[in-house]
């Protein structure tokens, strides 16, 4: 090394002031790069590494049981504890948590992927999050179900039933929720993807949340007050949450509707926030494993509708067949939807103007 400083040093000394300012500006960058290089491999030096997940309110089971399977792997693999900070809430909500920095989150699992794109869109997640990932980032599915109480005394079988008079429905905000922004798609796509117009539709979807006795901020609380305070004749949820629901409290009949809606739930590694807290080798690590078929069965026994093609072939005679399964794209995809459906002023705040919730 004192070799290397004195050739340096020679070389130094025998150049012009130009030429010594150029030497400068390539030894900051010689430096810039070891220092950059030594502190993103911190981390991986510790005892013990904190990787913050920020998910929507109902996959708290599927998580509960997927984390410690990591965290036993990269322990074994890695040497290294991994402790994990968990938030779990409506996803719109929880989206603009991550935009605002109110939450530091590493990875987001989120109800739609709508809510990343709005993180993409604040600067951080960079775009090509949907690429770095199986399946365009869906990493969990489901499909929508209408519960209604026992022995169905309003006779709710269909997604037109929800019109009816003197029904009280249990539905999400599509302003703090993710599956409030899927049942109100759901109504829609139930009579624009039947061969109704959008006039029928807007009409369909003003009836329904005339019926609508309280918007919740998620599908959580939505699930609580129908089940645990026996409101409303019926409630709109995801499938997944029906089964957890039937383990907690009184099980009641429910319908998947034929017709229904895919809902794609995607995860993201927040690019700025692991590049910040230096977490990304684990974040990528924990995302991969997701997909993984002991993951993606955990997801599975929870009524998720996986995404792993060898466990959607161990479980799919579980699951009741849909006939015609819609996707966001056929709506237009999610620009013409944020536009359309749920900017101020749109058709949501317009129905909702005129609902009793």
């Amino acid at each position: 090394m004192r070799v290397l400083y004195q050739k340096i040093g020679r070389i130094w000394f025998n150049q012009t002031s130009v030429k010594r300012f150029a030497y400068l500006c390539f030894l900051g960058a010689i430096l810039s790069v070891v220092i950059s290089a030594c502190a993103g491999s911190y981390s991986a030096t510790e005892p013990e590494i904190k990787l913050r997940l920020v998910s929507f309110s109902v996959t708290k089971a599927a998580h509960d049981q997927i984390i410690p399977k990591f965290v036993e792997k990269w322990q074994k693999e890695h040497n290294q504890k991994v402790v994990f900070d968990q938030s779990y809430g409506g996803s719109v909500a929880q989206a603009a948590d991550v935009i605002s920095g109110k939450q530091e989150a590493d990875i987001v699992h989120l109800a739609l992927p709508l809510d990343v794109l709005r993180i993409q869109q604040a600067g951080l997640i960079k775009s090509s999050w949907q690429i770095r990932t199986p399946r365009n980032g869906i990493v969990s599915k489901s499909v929508a179900a209408i519960v209604t109480r026992e022995g169905n005394p309003k006779k709710i079988q269909t997604w037109a039933d929800l019109a009816k008079d003197n029904v009280q429905l249990i539905a999400a905000n599509p302003k703090t929720s993710g599956i409030g922004i899927w049942e109100l798609l759901a109504f829609w796509g139930s009579v624009t993807q039947n061969g109704g117009d959008e006039a029928t539709a807007l009409n369909y979807i003003a009836k329904v949340y005339q019926n609508a006795a309280v918007l919740t901020k998620d599908a959580r609380e939505a699930s609580d007050v129908f089940f645990q305070k026996a409101q409303g004749d019926v409630l709109i949820t995801y499938e997944n949450e029906v089964n957890l629901a039937e383990k907690t409290a009184t099980k009641l009949p429910y319908v998947i509707p034929e017709l229904n809606i895919s809902i794609d739930n995607p995860v993201a590694v927040v690019d700025k926030n692991v590049d910040q807290h230096k977490t990304r080798k684990v974040a990528e690590a924990f995302v991969d494993f997701l997909y993984s078929s002991e993951a993606q069965r955990e997801f599975a026994k929870l009524q998720y509708r996986p995404v792993n093609p060898t466990v959607t072939q161990e479980v799919i005679s579980q699951y009741p067949p849909i006939q015609t399964l819609f996707t966001a794209q056929d709506l237009g995809g999610w620009d013409i939807i944020q536009t359309k459906f749920f900017n101020d002023g749109a058709i949501f705040d317009k129905v909702k103007a005129n609902s009793k919730a």
